[in-house]
């Protein structure tokens, strides 16, 4: 509505100062093109003086005795009313005398020519009457077009009161009917069947026009033929029919193009030919506009005032403003935008052929303009906006993170906060309820956040579930109060789908506009601090927020290197496989080895896997690291068959991480890697951790029977941290659980306490579910007492070795130890 306002003040504005005028008279003239023509007047017969006249008669003005034959010969054929559209001020002999006898006649209206500031008049033939002569005057547009009917001027200001086209028509209409002045309005005429209303300087699409007497807007009858013509020397032949005479109205003129008393109308445009009408075909015009109106009842033009001229524009504006902004589809858009304005067209030309002329091109303009400055600000508007919630994009929240850092300069004790909001599990309730129903959740959670700060504060949407606040003028405290705030407005659940649903948020909280840091504060780094924030909070668990301090971003970084180097590491071979062995805990002897994936690193050295493997499980890039690991194990088990003379095949293991477990062609890979490495499958064996595995029960059991199938053989890893189901560990098809190092650690300061307790139940559970049980970190003789006492098959820990590089663990075979 605002820009509608705007465009059309401006609009009327430009139309006022005449911007528009030669525009709205072009749609004038497009308008009187599209109406049906009414074919010729049958009250009116036009004389034309044709060029072949003129060669005939042998001269131009011809004769007055060829006009005084004229005219005797029309009367003897009685019409009602004769116009001499000819200026005779000036003798034309011969036959002068007979002329001036002519024109006495009571039925013959003569016509003189106004004089003006620029022209000299010329006066009617002598002797004539002034209520039979009236003034040739047309009134031209700027751009030389007749559209008006000049009907009469002041007695005070001119000789003649009315037009030659009025004189004729009242000469017409005197023993019937006769104009009269309005009661109501005493501008207004009122004439038989019509109300000629004069028109003003800003009368339609018209502009500070010359307003000079009493002007009507002239409605053309016919583009074709306004009456029917004959020539001169037709009647001067009695070539005519004196049924086209009796009781009409005869103009006599000239339609001669040499004799320059041509002008042009709205036609011009599109005749290739002749684009001018002759001044007594205009005369026509005007006199068959003015008998319609009298006698038939058609309508004369009328115009609205300004205030409906206002509104008129306003509407279209708004039609044009509405389009831009529902429909975000351009060529939707254009396509709407083109029937709107096909549809002013229409209703345009409805309300012409009625009789009125509106503006045309102003409301076409204003619909336009604010059609497309609607759409560029809606284009501006989507482009710093989130669609779904109408918030603030991270673009419009960085330009105003910006602003409040200029804002500081200058300023001690002015701080600001910037909290980063991701909800936790978000991705669980699209998965599980659909995106329609993450969406509502989305604008859910949007009305809390926005009852939980101030109306000065900023909040949008910077991504997916991630929302930024900008909370002003507050510190440590202030904000960390905010976030407390934000955590109990989304503690009450949300109703999505006939469900409650509870969500919980993590945050992080940046503060800035510390004196020490606004000089070198960048809006994007504070965003980054507050998203490094909401990071830590997540990892220490959901529901959660943290400050940043910048040993987080210390972390961020190294994070970033790690991964980046990470990618890089396996093309560069910057990888190594080590080996640690599995003893049995009966013989004392190595019966297999684990292999355990090292980074040596060319400037950092020797990587822990603790920092590594969960950055490269993160980035997915633990699966084609597992694969390497898993291939680079079998061909080194392998070589160690070729090398030594084993009393039993030794056993390679090598862990699974979840999206290695998850590749839909894990089995055909493993075949490939046996096929390639030559190694029985019955000689590997593949751990997953119980997380692993319980995370989609029925699925894990489907691979590991496929698994199984190969004769490879199967452990889980780490048992008793997860949280494995009894009932599901009989459905596994695996040979092996693995007792975790922690329950290991702590046997040897009880005698027969908790964790002894425990490991005690997985060996029972193990054997009796036919598993054998492998006990990892062993690290003492007091331990490895213990389990064999028990009765745990294996272990493996520093007691027996370290992991070992390649060659070391060669040596160590060959030394064949026993424990």
């Amino acid at each position: 509505m605002l820009a509608g306002a705007t465009v059309t003040l401006l609009n009327m504005g430009v139309r006022q100062l005449g911007g528009l005028q030669n525009w709205e008279l072009g749609g004038f003239d497009s308008l009187v093109r599209l109406q049906p023509d009414s074919g010729p007047d049958p009250r009116l017969l036009v004389v034309g003086i044709s060029e072949g006249d003129i060669q005939a008669l042998g001269r131009f003005p011809i004769s007055d005795e060829a006009i005084a034959q004229t005219l005797t010969k029309l009367q003897k054929y009685q019409p009602k009313v004769i116009g001499l559209d000819l200026y005779r001020d000036l003798p034309q002999p011969p036959g002068h005398q007979q002329l001036l006898a002519q024109l006495k006649a009571p039925n013959v209206v003569a016509i003189a020519k106004l004089s003006d500031s620029e022209s000299p008049g010329v006066p009617a033939p002598p002797g004539i009457p002034p209520n039979r002569v009236g003034f040739n005057d047309f009134v031209l547009d700027t751009d030389g077009v007749v559209r008006r009917n000049l009907l009469s001027v002041s007695q005070a200001q001119k000789t003649h009161a009315f037009s030659f086209s009025m004189q004729v028509a009242l000469l017409y209409l005197k023993d019937r009917l006769l104009p009269k002045n309005s009661p109501i309005n005493p501008k207004q005429m009122n004439w038989g069947k019509a109300e000629f209303v004069p028109l003003t300087s800003d009368s339609g699409g018209y502009a500070n026009i010359d307003a000079r007497g009493y002007q009507i807007l002239l409605k053309y009858r016919s583009a074709k033929q306004v009456a029917r013509q004959v020539t001169i020397r037709q009647v001067l032949k009695g070539e005519v029919d004196p049924s086209w005479v009796k009781d009409k109205i005869v103009l006599i003129g000239t339609t001669a193009p040499s004799t320059r008393d041509v002008f042009l109308t709205p036609y011009s445009p599109v005749k290739k030919q002749s684009p001018k009408m002759p001044g007594v075909l205009l005369h026509a015009q005007m006199l068959s506009q003015i008998l319609s109106a009298v006698l038939d009842g058609r309508s004369l033009f009328w115009m609205w005032p300004e205030w409906a001229e206002i509104l008129w524009n306003v509407a279209w504006a708004m039609v044009g403003g509405v389009v831009a902004w529902r429909i975000q589809h351009p060529g939707r858009a254009g396509l709407v935008g083109v029937a709107a304005l096909m549809g002013l067209l229409a209703i345009s030309f409805g309300i012409f052929t009625g009789g009125g002329w509106v503006p045309l091109v102003s409301p076409a303009l204003g619909l336009v303009v604010t059609g497309g400055g609607v759409s560029a600000y809606r284009k501006l508007y989507d482009a710093f906006h989130d669609s779904l919630t109408g918030l603030p994009n991270r673009d419009l929240f960085v330009d105003c993170l910006g602003r409040a850092i200029a804002n500081t300069r200058g300023r001690r004790s002015y701080l600001f906060a910037v909290l980063f909001l991701d909800l936790d599990r978000f991705k669980v309730i699209n998965d599980s309820l659909g995106h329609l129903a993450g969406d509502e959740l989305l604008m859910s959670v949007v009305l809390r956040l926005r009852a939980s700060i101030g109306r000065g504060d900023t909040v949008a949407r910077v991504g997916g579930d991630d929302f930024a606040i900008l909370v002003r003028n507050v510190d440590v405290g202030s904000a960390v109060d905010l976030a407390d705030r934000i955590h109990q407005a989304l503690i009450v659940p949300f109703e999505l789908k006939g469900q409650e649903v509870f969500v919980t948020a993590s945050i992080g909280i940046a503060i800035g506009g510390e004196p020490a840091a606004t000089v070198r504060e960048q809006p994007e780094h504070l965003l980054r601090d507050a998203h490094t924030a909401m990071y830590r909070a997540k990892a220490l668990g959901t529901g959660r927020y943290q400050v940043f301090n910048a040993s987080m971003h210390a972390l961020a970084v190294e994070r970033l290197q790690l991964e980046t180097d990470l990618r890089m590491a396996l093309k560069r071979q910057e990888f190594l496989v080590h080996y640690q062995p599995f003893v049995s805990l009966a013989s004392g002897r190595i019966i297999g080895f684990e292999a355990l994936v090292r980074w040596q690193h060319p400037l950092r050295g020797l990587i822990s896997p603790v920092k590594f493997i969960p950055v490269a499980e993160e980035t997915g890039a633990i699966v084609p690291l597992g694969e390497w690991v898993l291939e680079e194990a079998c061909r080194q088990l392998r070589l160690w068959e070729e090398m030594f003379d084993f009393d039993r095949p030794l056993i390679m293991s090598v862990n699974l991480s979840g999206k290695q477990f998850a590749q839909p062609d894990l089995v055909d890979r493993l075949k490939a890697i046996l096929r390639a490495t030559g190694l029985s499958a019955e000689s590997l064996k593949l751990e997953i951790t119980e997380s692993v595995v319980m995370d989609d029960v029925e699925s894990a059991i489907a691979v590991l029977k496929q698994m199984k199938g190969l004769n490879v053989k199967l452990g889980i890893d780490d048992f008793g941290t997860g949280y494995s189901s009894l009932s599901y560990l009989s459905r596994f098809p695996t040979d092996t659980l693995k007792v975790d190092k922690s329950f290991v650690g702590r046997m040897e300061l009880e005698s027969e306490g908790e964790n002894v307790a425990i490991v005690r139940t997985i060996v029972a559970l193990a054997h009796a579910l036919g598993m054998d049980v492998i006990a990892e970190g062993v690290e003492t003789a007091a331990q490895l007492a213990k389990l064999r006492s028990i009765g745990c098959e294996y272990g493996q820990g520093y007691f027996f070795s370290k992991p070992l590089p390649r060659d070391e663990a060669t040596a160590l075979m060959a030394s064949r130890p026993q424990w």
